[in-house]
């Protein structure tokens, strides 16, 4: 098992009960990382970092619109004055689905806003961090997903596989760019996973990706174990 104990792990996304991010957050607790905990909503991220603390673990809660660059930019600055410079892993889980239906009869507001939580703020948050993921010679897991991958016909999901793929397209450009300063990017690109919300929208006979086996993959990514890996995308099916 890998271990995080006297690591600093930033997880973006954290999102409400019954999503992955509240797993995920549960797998770095469990392996000793001190957590920061990001979100859109603030009653969000600090009902996430009361249960973990509750239960024992290190964890802050930080509300933050990833979409504004000015607000992450401040982010990363607060994260470093009080968690210190280095960080060890961050995992940028923010973003969402919606479908577009046939580009003939898409919205331009859609497509924006598709681009806007799942591309931009993966840009904004990494390109904020990254001076303190070198500093910690650490670890960059993105959410991608399956419409992105070979195979895929984005068919009435174009807007969220446009900005899937331009997450992969970031990441690798990242691993690139940062192997020299110790930094390593990497993806998973699930399909749908069983959350609260998709359990809701789509029931309960789908084929679904455990959260459990998400963090699974999440952690092992970030962890030492993993360190010649960069610039792969992990699918999960």
């Amino acid at each position: 098992m890998p271990t995080f104990t006297g690591s600093i792990v930033v997880l973006t996304g954290i999102g409400a009960e019954g999503q992955v991010g509240e797993v995920v957050a549960a797998a770095f607790a469990r392996l000793g990382a001190s957590l920061v905990l990001v979100d859109r909503t603030a009653e969000k991220v600090e009902a996430r970092a009361a249960a973990l603390t509750a239960a024992g673990a290190s964890a802050a809660a930080y509300p933050c619109d990833l979409t504004d660059a000015a607000a992450v930019a401040a982010l990363a600055e607060r994260v470093r004055k009080e968690h210190g410079g280095a960080i060890h892993a961050l995992v940028h889980m923010a973003g969402g689905f919606a479908m577009s239906g046939p580009v003939a009869d898409s919205s331009l507001d859609l497509w924006n806003r598709q681009l806007a939580i799942n591309l931009t703020t993966a840009y904004l948050t990494a390109r904020a961090f990254l001076p303190a993921l070198r500093e910690g010679r650490g670890a960059l897991v993105f959410f991608a997903s399956q419409a992105a991958l070979p195979g895929s016909t984005g068919a009435k999901t174009s807007a969220y596989a446009a900005a899937k793929s331009g997450v992969l397209a970031l990441m690798r450009a990242i691993a690139a760019e940062e192997r020299t300063n110790g930094v390593r990017a990497n993806a998973v690109a699930p399909t749908s996973i069983r959350t609260a919300t998709n359990v809701r929208d789509m029931g309960n006979d789908v084929r679904y990706v455990e959260r459990e086996e998400v963090a699974d993959v999440v952690t092992f990514l970030c962890s030492s174990a993993a360190n010649a890996i960069s610039g792969t995308v992990v699918p999960l099916a």
